[in-house]
């Protein structure tokens, strides 16, 4: 039971980070909260990414790439343009790192206001805190496990942020829903998005890229939003207008 209550802690905590802070924030910009906070939020994605930490600043500009080249060839992440998922994985990885490592020239639209801690993204991205959280994953669960599959659950806590990014960029181009038909392949993957906190709603984002609610029909209830509604209510964060 420990194990399951870890994998899931770290899916859903990990989920909302990249949802809520790499996504919303560092990307889209759809609410704003002081520096002492962001940095705050810094160290609580490293926690809860552990060996899977991603960059706010490679993120970002990323993500904004993604939406100005959406299935084009410029794409950092489109199934129409690479073989297989893993392809893909592959193909934004080596994207991701020559961002961060300033190997590749950005266009000053996607870099602006990104949020950026390069101390301590160099430490949080290092091989040494990669290795550090890789073995106290390790340790967990041969401290925890009490039946010989939930070690098949490991790969899955070493890799957490990948998974949450195929399954929105692979999978979300290319089944379920759409409420609105744009020029790019964009679906909205579940009604209610249990999975994956709303970021499900793949399509509706696409069309709305800014707005901070990813829901649009009655049931499509966007879980991390309601977080952001309450972060916004008791101060934590300042929601900006529609």
């Amino acid at each position: 039971m420990a194990v399951i209550l870890l994998v899931v802690a770290l899916w859903y905590g990990g989920l909302f980070f990249q949802s809520f802070f790499l996504h919303r924030y560092a990307a889209h910009q759809v609410f704003t909260m002081s520096k002492t906070m962001e940095r705050i939020t810094f160290v609580l994605t490293w926690i809860f990414q552990g060996s899977s930490y991603l960059s706010a600043y490679g993120y970002g500009i990323m993500h904004r790439m993604h939406h100005a080249f959406t299935d084009t060839e410029k794409d950092p992440h489109s199934p129409k343009f690479d073989d297989n998922m893993f392809a893909m994985m592959w193909k934004t990885k080596t994207i991701y790192q020559d961002i961060n490592l300033d190997r590749i020239a950005v266009e000053p639209r996607f870099t602006k206001n990104v949020p950026q801690w390069k101390a301590f993204d160099k430490f949080a991205s290092s091989r040494f805190s990669r290795l550090l959280w890789i073995t106290l994953y390790v340790l967990f669960f041969a401290f925890f496990v009490t039946a010989w599959w939930q070690w098949i659950l490991l790969p899955v806590t070493l890799m957490m942020a990948p998974i949450h990014g195929v399954i929105i960029n692979w999978f979300g181009h290319i089944y379920g829903y759409v409420n609105y038909q744009m020029k790019n392949t964009s679906k909205n993957l579940f009604r209610f998005d249990f999975l994956m906190m709303g970021e499900g709603y793949h399509n509706n984002h696409h069309k709305y890229a800014n707005r901070a609610n990813f829901g649009v029909k009655w049931y499509e209830i966007d879980i991390t939003y309601l977080i952001i509604r309450l972060l916004n209510a008791v101060g934590i964060i300042q929601l900006k207008r529609a």
